[in-house]
């Protein structure tokens, strides 16, 4: 299994959020991306993960859900993106890229308001 060190993972997710459009990167509200090694058992719990692996994780109140008076003094958005298990199910370099940017894409869409289904449909599932 393919290993990086920590800098070199999150240079990754920082180029893969350098791929997005800036008019998309000017919507992102109140958000803030991070890189873990692994996921929790709280964030496995909360993502609905009993057995398998868990790539990114988005928690939060999607743009979509959120109105002014409702939201108002929250803490922000929280996009994770987690490095063990991206190197678990990749074997190249370019594989990790390659999973880094659609992982990022995919918990960026679910700050847009985005489900499962649709990214799935869209063929970012």
């Amino acid at each position: 299994m393919l290993r990086l060190t920590e800098t070199e993972f999150e240079e990754l997710v920082v180029a893969a959020l350098d791929t997005l459009p800036e008019e998309l990167l000017q919507l992102m509200n109140n958000v803030e991306v991070t890189v873990d090694r692994s996921p929790s058992r709280l964030q496995m719990r909360r993502a609905g993960v009993r057995h398998g692996t868990l790539l990114g994780l988005y928690e939060g109140i999607p743009l979509t859900a959120r109105s002014s008076s409702s939201y108002s003094l929250v803490m922000p958005d929280k996009i994770t993106i987690f490095q063990r298990p991206i190197e678990s199910i990749c074997t190249t370099q370019d594989e990790i890229v390659a999973q880094v940017r659609k992982t990022v894409i995919h918990e960026v869409a679910h700050h847009f308001g985005i489900g499962e289904e649709r990214l799935r449909e869209l063929g970012w599932g």
